[in-house]
């Protein structure tokens, strides 16, 4: 038993009634009528069919992105980031000029707060500013340590 045509109709019919393409593999049709359907040769036929819900158009199935969700959150933790996951080089992962902004504003907080604090008079502030902008320090705990060697006591670390 052929229903090749009234499954072509019924995609047809049901494409303009949910007002996208319902292609003939979309369309479900009732395993019990299939003689009723068989002797459907008219579109008006196929219609009343559709109307009892011996036809249908079957979901369409879509990509679930559960697995995708999973994999963002752990990326937000921190994961998946090895050798394998990675496309760029160090430097443009995390170009130069990232990471002496970090630095930079790092050691210049700093030294705010040693100058709000009393620790630093407007004068070594501005001398350790400077050494700062012209990249002597790798990091606070350098720029600290150059400091305390000049003879100026820094709090917190007793």
């Amino acid at each position: 038993m052929q229903i090749t045509n009234q499954r072509r109709m019924a995609a047809s019919i049901l494409s303009k009634r949910e007002g996208r393409t319902v292609g003939v593999h979309r369309v479900w049709i009732h395993p019990d009528y299939i003689d009723q359907i068989s002797s459907a040769v008219q579109k008006e036929d196929i219609r009343e069919l559709i109307d009892e819900g011996v036809i249908k158009a079957r979901p369409i199935k879509g990509t679930s992105r559960g697995r995708a969700r999973k994999a963002d959150i752990q990326r937000a933790k921190g994961r998946r980031v090895g050798h394998g996951s990675r496309k760029g080089s160090k430097k443009s992962r995390t170009p130069k000029k990232e990471k002496w902004m970090k630095t930079i504003r790092a050691q210049r907080r700093v030294l705010k707060d040693f100058r709000d604090g009393g620790t630093l008079d407007r004068s070594q502030y501005r001398y350790y500013y400077r050494k700062a902008k012209g990249g002597s320090y790798r990091s606070i705990a350098h720029m600290r340590a150059n400091i305390e060697l000049d003879g100026i006591s820094i709090g917190g670390d007793e």
